[in-house]
């Protein structure tokens, strides 16, 4: 079975994980290196819509 998850730029991948850190902080979800299994739907969900609302920001940023 192969993975799905690859990332298109490897070496981006410590970049995707810090970002992915600093949003569990500011929505207050204690998030840890490696398996966090033991986060509910939503903790994970709220996590990637941080994550989101950060891009979309950043992008709305760079048409200005």
């Amino acid at each position: 079975m192969s993975r799905r998850n690859k990332a298109l730029v490897p070496q981006a991948r410590a970049g995707l994980d810090r970002f992915k850190m600093e949003a569990a902080r500011e929505v207050g979800v204690n998030l840890s290196e490696g398996y966090n299994g033991d986060l509910t739907a939503r903790e994970n969900g709220s996590v990637v819509g941080q994550m989101v609302k950060k891009m979309v920001e950043a992008y709305e940023q760079g048409l200005k």
